[in-house]
């Protein structure tokens, strides 16, 4: 117990530690009011697609690499999707972002398994072990329900598999094609918004944003893989995702 407690405070002051040092490096350069600006925004997407077409495989090496040190640091997967759409389309990027998610949840699942599991067993075991007998019967398939019904924090959704000994192969692959579908999503809104930024020199409005074919139909997606995720959720997990 004691131990476990340590390692907690361990690694939540590294947590707090590494961001704010990212944080600090950011408002060096730029602030608050810089990063809200479209003008901001805009130059920048400029000068990351003119990176792109200098070099297009490092800008991938360096999307994947940044993406899986993001994962690592127990970041959520939002930014990732949206960034991803935003530099490389729907299509390329939703393959690019489930393999760089993928890779960065597998190693970090790895680490969690050969360092942390008896802190993860202290703290889910009683909540979830539960799951336990349907991932015995089917673990790949009820590992890629777990992925794609979601509803737990991405970073602890990566390392609660830990509880069950999945194997590293129903782990990648489970992880791949169950958070597949909403990365499409996801990645497409990335894709939408720096099609709106590119069809406009000025700043449309947020009614103007919200009501491009660009935006809603995401958004739409988004409702509809929600509605599908709750019905599974209910009938097959039938369990209440929460890390509280």
């Amino acid at each position: 117990m004691e131990k476990a407690k340590k390692i907690k405070i361990y690694l939540g002051t590294l947590y707090l530690l590494i961001v704010f040092i990212f944080l600090w490096f950011l408002f060096i350069k730029f602030s608050l009011n810089d990063l809200a600006t479209y003008d901001f925004i805009k130059n920048n997407r400029d000068y990351i697609f003119k990176v792109k077409q200098n070099d297009f495989f490092l800008t991938i090496f360096l999307f994947i690499f940044f993406t899986i040190i993001w994962v690592l640091l127990l970041g959520f997967g939002s930014p990732i999707f949206l960034l991803g759409g935003f530099i490389f389309g729907k299509w390329f990027g939703t393959l690019i972002v489930t393999f760089s998610l993928t890779i960065g949840a597998t190693i970090l699942y790895l680490f969690a398994s050969y360092f942390l599991k008896d802190l993860i067993i202290e703290t889910f075991s009683k909540k979830f072990y539960s799951l336990s007998e349907k991932f015995k019967k089917n673990e790949f398939i009820f590992f890629l329900i777990y992925r794609f019904v979601g509803g737990i924090p991405f970073s602890i959704a990566n390392i609660l598999p830990v509880l069950f000994n999945v194997k590293l192969k129903n782990y990648f692959f489970g992880t791949f094609f169950g958070i597949l579908p909403t990365l499409f999503v996801g990645t497409t809104l990335g894709s939408g918004i720096e099609k709106i930024i590119n069809e406009n020199e000025i700043a449309p409005s947020f009614f103007d944003i919200l009501t491009s074919k660009h935006v809603y139909y995401p958004i739409l997606g988004f409702f509809i893989i929600l509605i599908i995720a709750l019905i599974v959720r209910k009938k097959i997990i039938k369990i209440k995702f929460s890390y509280c």
